[in-house]
């Protein structure tokens, strides 16, 4: 979850921007950047480090750097490893453009390869510097900033937010988002540009959220934005009153709130750790002995070579896995809910039969024991009781087992046969979020892995999935920023008056209802209820009144969505009141609705996880409205250490 901070005014830019990324820290970062035209001789001066801001800061204290116009930068490594090189800011041959960047550039390979051809040198491996090299070129050929953009903006696929600082227009920034958060705070002869609110929250109450698919062009007393089809976007300034106080949660209220935004950088963290891992001559066992420092667990994407080897540290044979005909998944409450979502993961991708079982039930039917079978067991802790006792059952027929987990010194990673690692993160809160949406992303990249194995994808669509699933993550943290000062403002205190809720979904998006409707009882104490929307007319559709909100979460199969806008209208031809998550372009369900969430489109299997952020954000507010104490929901634990 990378942060960016910009500044254009009448003051200096270095205090600003230094204390801005220090704000920003809590996104999760491995190297620091800063960038300013230079007040002396109206040059770029900048400064890149490795590590924590705090050592930019004394870096650029020492240079004795500052200027009126600025741009700042804490990187999580994505594309290339973390050192000074792949640091922001980036920088055009000519030095004339810098620019920080946070998401994916899908297409920066084939930019890359056009820029080189056409005489460009690169310094990095990133695909930022890529966006730095263009622009430079569209500069030269249009007559005007808004045409370069748009112009950019055509040609770099993906999610992103950039800020641009130019040379030749030394008194003007540039902001772009797609799909990616990005925020303008308005003051008085200077502006403000971050990732988010809190980089600025003492300085102006006044911001302009950029919208999706939009650029701004911004200097100390104006702000020009259009969409990316050129037309003029009318800037909408908000008053907001933003309190950061408790220093324990990194500014925030609560630890679930803060959990909810560090999920992005625990997929990004997720991914990273997982390509590491299915590098050629790569050691599990190596990466968590207590005197390797960690550092070797960053490796270069682009040159890497994915290699057998994990199989043996997730305890199967290379005869198990060719042989493999059924996987089975045993979990309990949020860790069943995903397993729910990634046996679509793995039948799709995969093509093999799963088997999803609650670990509470699993010891207490018969069993089958199967040869050319797997068992995934997944739990946040890897204490849950239910779950090790289903465990152990399996162990005691020798069958292979895997734990997925968030905790590598955990008792099921001890007995387990393998074990592969979330990188979640601590997570504090009772109710599971960043640890839900791991366990979803890093199934989803075993499914890969697995089908790459078995011959059923190329290299290539391997390394795509894995650009998919951090595109998701910016999708699922931009969706909250689109909407969180309605929902926080408006919406949460409408909601909070209702005492009972039902939860719809079909195909993948039923059982990521199941787990809205979780999220909703465990910390709201509001009764939540959920069911396949198709089984609404089988009786739940008696239950269907004004006063009780029906919650619908969308697909992305026209087929089945053609099936869940029929079960919308089922709804409203019975005066329900219809809430939906819905993605772009799904304009019958959006219509339908009384209130709706648009939500970006991604891969179709991903959906569940575009939508897990902004979900979690709604129930966390209405819940917040109640005055619960939602860190510590009344009569559970973070681990359920007792069947």
């Amino acid at each position: 979850m990378c942060g960016i901070v910009a500044y254009v005014g009448k003051g200096h830019c270095k205090d600003f921007i230094l204390e801005g990324l220090t704000r920003l820290e809590y996104r999760g970062y491995d190297s620091a950047g800063f960038a300013c035209i230079n007040s002396e001789h109206k040059r770029f001066s900048y400064v890149k480090t490795v590590g924590l801001v705090s050592a930019l800061k004394e870096s650029v204290n020492k240079a004795l750097i500052d200027g009126h116009v600025g741009i700042g930068h804490t990187r999580w490594a994505t594309h290339g490893i973390a050192n000074q090189e792949n640091a922001h800011p980036h920088f055009n041959c000519s030095k004339s453009v810098s620019i920080v960047h946070n998401g994916i550039i899908e297409s920066h390979e084939e930019l890359r390869e056009k820029l080189i051809n056409s005489g460009h040198d690169f310094y990095s491996t990133t695909d930022t510097e890529v966006i730095a090299h263009l622009f430079g070129s569209l500069l030269k050929i249009h007559h005007t900033l808004k045409n370069a953009v748009l112009d950019l903006v055509s040609q770099a696929a993906g999610a992103y937010a950039l800020a641009l600082l130019m040379e030749d227009y030394p008194d003007q920034l540039i902001a772009v988002r797609r799909r990616s958060p990005l925020v303008i705070g308005i003051g008085e002869g200077e502006n403000f540009i971050a990732s988010d609110v809190l980089a600025f929250w003492d300085k102006t109450n006044k911001v302009f959220f950029i919208p999706d698919n939009s650029f701004a062009i911004i200097n100390k007393d104006s702000v020009q934005c259009y969409d990316f089809a050129g037309n003029s976007v009318p800037i909408k300034i908000q008053d907001v009153d933003f309190k950061f106080a408790n220093t324990d949660k990194q500014g925030f209220e609560h630890y679930m709130l803060k959990e909810i935004y560090e999920q992005k950088k625990a997929i990004d963290n997720t991914i990273s750790f997982c390509r590491f891992i299915g590098s050629k001559d790569v050691c599990l066992k190596h990466i968590f002995d207590p005197n390797n420092k960690r550092k070797e667990c960053k490796s270069n994407i682009d040159s890497i070579e994915y290699s057998e080897e994990i199989w043996q540290q997730l305890g199967l044979e290379i005869e198990q896995l060719k042989n493999l005909k059924q996987i089975n998944l045993i979990a309990a409450g949020t860790s069943w809910h995903a397993c729910r979502i990634i046996q679509f993961f793995i039948e799709t991708i995969c093509k093999i039969p799963v088997h999803v079982f609650l670990s509470s039930e699993f010891r207490y039917m018969p069993f089958f024991p199967k040869v050319d079978t797997v068992f995934i067991f997944i739990s946040q802790s890897g204490e849950t009781a239910d779950t090790l006792e289903a465990l152990r059952l399996v162990n005691s027929y020798n069958l292979p087992t895997i734990v997925v987990t968030n905790v590598v010194s955990s008792t099921m990673v001890r007995e387990a046969g393998g074990f592969l690692p979330m990188q979640a993160g601590p997570e504090i809160s009772v109710a599971s979020t960043k640890a839900f949406s791991c366990q979803i992303s890093i199934l989803y990249w075993l499914a890969h892995r697995i089908a790459l194995f078995r011959g059923l994808i190329s290299l290539d669509q391997m390394r795509v999935a894995e650009d998919d699933l951090l595109v998701t993550a910016e999708v699922l943290e931009s969706s909250i920023e689109t909407y969180k000062w309605e929902i926080s403002q408006t919406l949460a205190k409408f909601y909070a008056k209702f005492e009972r809720f039902i939860f719809l979904g079909r195909h993948i998006s039923y059982p990521f209802a199941m787990e809205a409707a979780l999220k909703l009882k465990e910390i709201s104490y509001i009764f939540a209820q959920c069911y396949p929307a198709g089984e609404l007319k089988h009786g739940p559709i008696a239950l269907i009144d004004k006063r009780t909100p029906i919650i619908m979460f969308s697909v992305l199969d026209d087929l089945i969505y053609q099936k869940l806008v029929a079960n919308a209208q089922e709804v409203k031809a019975r005066n329900g009141h219809l809430v939906s998550f819905a993605f772009e372009g799904q304009n019958e369900l959006i219509k339908l609705s009384d209130c709706s969430f648009i939500i970006p489109r991604v891969k179709p299997l991903l959906a569940p996880l575009a939508m897990t952020g902004l979900m979690q954000f709604f129930i966390y507010q209405i819940t917040k409205e109640l005055g619960r104490p939602i860190d510590k929901p009344r009569n559970l634990a973070k681990s359920v250490t007792v069947e």
